[in-house]
């Protein structure tokens, strides 16, 4: 390596004693995290994140336009006259993209932080691999902040994943209505250029990429995002897609034809607590109307009746399909909610009576979290479809794993999502693959009830079940309930005045441990309320107390004892009773060990559900398919151990319960 080369000459200076402030192959997003912190600090006239950025992406503007001229960055060890030469180049970018910059805008940053800056970009802005403005702005925007607004920064391999199902060709019209900060248009900007498409025919390209977003910095950001991985000029618009309406009050429609769209990727905002829109926008979207169930017809049904509020994930479903032509593609990030909960059956059946579902896949929840405590730990799934109905039309499902980082955000060597790439290929191409949870198929006619999340049709769960067949007697628990071999019921609340009251335990979900209540249950309530409850919750030794709702606890169970039956539980716990003759040989203890076993927990998993902002297994516990075994010695000896862990555990609690009241009796 020479000694005038640029990583030379840092390498030089650092050996010199002069402070070296970005290390050589570093990734694009920690370089961003370093130039923060030094324009946080040196930057005078501005600390702002968002000021900051922008001073980044100008020079990044600059970088871009030495890059596609073959030009090398000016180095001669001279930050002021390196400065003005790249307040030149700035010259030219505002001639080029006028619609970004204005003719009297110039690069704030002195000639120092210039220089610091523009040395530290090292990597090429249009490696197709690559997206340094969605990393520069994930660094330099709050997750905080954008949280609030339910702005979630989309993995840069979800965002091309999702336009890699969609598949845009260059010619065709596509549109991003919630495009944030243009990580979306950015991806087919990537996907063209992975297709082999020039640099002038990815150019060309980008007149045909169409955004949408409500917050005009971020319409900017986009603006510039898009312009910068494309050297084209998208249309990129700031108003709101759901009123139609841009931010000076104009229709939306004049400039962005609704029903014209050959392609659509988009991540709406999502959460229950955003006013996504006014009741005279509300009015115009069928989905923000309440909806009625008719019996006779066995469908939904809109009725006049406008809804107070809905939540923006399910009206911009409404907006993306009358986006696009018939025949137009769509692929949308949505709570895993919208696809699998009861409350939103309508809002299923909307999207099949307008579309064909193509595929859906299941994301883990691990996908928006940024940080410990940033992000979101929603689970989310993608969302394919085509507008128009085809008939005999499969599905393909797929649930992920693995997204390539942890609940903190950290890279991790695991992703399934390019192995769900290939199968989804395969599938679109009516080629073979091996079916399993990474992409399996499904017919129309097997959605059960308008679920569309992929994890509650797991295939290799089903054939883990029917593989135990020829020893076990497969039973739905439903139909335990329906003999009467079980019997079920659900707990109360009391209200947290409640709490100390007394010396009567409140059990609650995270009272449940190991099979055995806790001896000294968190809250204990008064004996008259207890009273109270005592003949309705009929607490008896041997019932099964076992978590209902939550977010980690479902499914957990414990066994009453004779030391447990003056107890109150909560409404987040099922209470199971085995009738003590039934024709599968059934007892409490084969049953706690039946529930508590990996086959079974793995269906709870499955088959729970985001309710509001819990997790929930309802009456989905129905569905469980317990494997009781067809030999009686086997269920003898299960139940033998198990018996025998509760008497060794309760034995051990009453010894512990007795030793802490005898070490304060009198000698």
């Amino acid at each position: 390596m020479g000694r005038d080369c640029p990583v030379a000459k840092r390498r030089q200076e650092h050996e010199l004693g002069e402070p070296l402030l970005f290390k050589e192959l570093k990734t694009p997003k920690q370089v961003f995290r370093d130039i923060r912190n030094y324009l946080a600090g040196q930057f005078v006239g501005a600390t702002r994140d968002d000021v900051l950025l922008g001073e980044v992406l100008k020079c990044l503007f600059c970088k871009l336009s030495l890059e596609t001229s073959g030009q090398t960055p000016e180095d001669n060890g001279d930050p002021v006259k390196n400065a003005h030469y790249y307040r030149s180049i700035f010259g030219k970018v505002r001639a080029d993209f006028p619609e970004i910059y204005a003719d009297d805008e110039e690069i704030l940053l002195d000639p120092t932080a210039m220089d610091r800056v523009m040395r530290a970009l090292y990597f090429p802005l249009l490696d197709a691999k690559s997206d340094p403005i969605g990393d520069a702005y994930e660094v330099f925007a709050g997750s905080e902040t954008r949280g609030q607004a339910g702005q979630f920064f989309t993995p840069r391999n979800v965002t091309d994943l999702l336009v890699k199902v969609v598949d845009p060709k260059p010619g065709e019209r596509i549109v991003d209505p919630a495009c944030g900060a243009g990580g979306f248009l950015a991806s087919v900007g990537r996907y063209f250029r992975l297709q082999g498409l020039t640099q002038e025919e990815v150019k060309s390209a980008a007149a045909n990429m169409h955004g949408v977003e409500k917050d005009r910095y971020l319409a900017n950001l986009a603006r510039v995002h898009v312009s910068l991985l494309t050297k084209g000029h998208a249309s990129i618009h700031c108003a709101d897609s759901l009123s139609l309406l841009t931010d000076d009050g104009n229709p939306l429609s004049d400039s962005m034809p609704i029903g014209e769209y050959d392609a659509l990727v988009t991540n709406p905002p999502f959460g229950v607590k955003i006013v996504a829109a006014n009741k005279e926008t509300l009015r115009t979207l069928e989905l923000g109307h309440k909806w009625e169930f008719d019996k006779k017809e066995d469908e939904w049904k809109p009725s006049s009746v406008v809804r107070p509020q809905v939540p923006p994930q399910v009206l911009f479903i409404e907006r993306c399909i009358s986006l696009v032509r018939d025949g137009g593609r769509i692929g949308i990030v949505l709570p895993e909610s919208v696809l699998s909960n009861k409350s939103y059956r309508f809002v299923v059946q909307y999207i099949r009576s307008h579309c064909t579902v193509k595929g859906v896949l299941g994301m883990p929840e691990a996908l928006f979290k940024t940080s410990g405590k940033g992000g979101t730990h929603t689970k989310t799934c993608l969302l394919i479809m085509e507008k128009g109905k085809k008939q005999r039309s499969r599905v393909f499902m797929a649930e992920a794993k693995w997204c390539g980082q942890d609940s903190r955000a950290r890279e991790i060597p695991y992703d399934d999502l390019p192995e769900i790439a290939s199968n989804f290929a395969a599938f679109s191409k009516r080629k073979k693959f091996e079916e399993s949870r990474l992409g399996f198929t499904m017919t129309g006619k097997s959605i059960i009830d308008n679920v569309l999340c992929p994890r509650y049709y797991n295939p290799e769960l089903d054939n883990e079940i029917q593989a135990l067949a020829e020893t076990h007697t497969l039973v739905r628990l439903g139909d335990l309930l329906k003999d009467n071999t079980l019997e079920i019921a659900t707990g109360d609340e009391v209200g947290k005045l409640a709490y100390g009251t007394g010396e009567i335990p409140f059990v609650r979900t995270s009272d449940l441990s190991n099979w055995e209540l806790k001896v000294d249950p968190k809250h204990c309530i008064d004996r008259e309320i207890y009273e109270g409850l005592k003949n309705k919750q009929d607490v008896q030794p041997f019932d099964i107390l076992m978590v209902k709702d939550g977010t980690y606890l479902i499914g957990t169970c414990a066994i009453v004892t004779e030391y447990d039956r003056e107890i109150v539980y909560q409404s987040h716990l099922y209470k199971l009773r085995v009738r003590k003759t039934n024709e599968y040989g059934l007892t409490p203890c084969l049953l706690l060990a039946i529930l508590s076993s990996p086959i079974v927990c793995r269906q709870i998993k499955a088959k729970q559900f985001t309710q509001d902002i819990i997790d929930s297994l309802g009456e989905r516990i129905r569905e469980l398919v317990l494997p009781i075994p067809k030999s009686k010695k086997k269920c003898n000896k299960v139940s033998a151990l198990v018996s025998k862990v509760i008497d060794d555990r309760v034995e051990a609690r009453e010894l512990a319960r007795r030793a802490r009241v005898e070490v304060l009796q009198p000698t």
